[in-house]
């Protein structure tokens, strides 16, 4: 699924509320992280992501992986932080 603008727009200024919920070190995105960030994505469809300043790869470089790793969007970057966005799926209808 990709984003148009205004739906960029929209999750933006939603997003600027929010505080951050994932912290990336300087181990980077490791399995556990991924795990955590999926986990993030059952509970909210907006996440915030802050990378540390020790991190080896761009805090751009990093969401575009992390965002392929879990099926999710990169809202934007500014900075050291990063916010994904990851739609959840429709419930089953019984």
């Amino acid at each position: 699924m990709t984003l148009t603008s205004k739906q960029r727009a929209e999750l933006r200024a939603q997003a600027h509320h929010l505080d951050v919920t994932l912290h990336i070190g300087h181990q980077g995105i490791t399995d556990a992280l991924r795990q955590s960030l999926d986990e993030a994505f059952r509970n909210v469809e907006l996440v915030k992501v802050q990378f540390s300043k020790n991190t080896a790869v761009t805090p751009k470089k990093a969401a575009n992986d992390l965002a392929a790793l879990v099926g999710a969007e990169v809202v934007q970057a500014i900075g050291r932080t990063a916010t994904l966005f990851r739609a959840r799926p429709e419930p089953a209808k019984a």
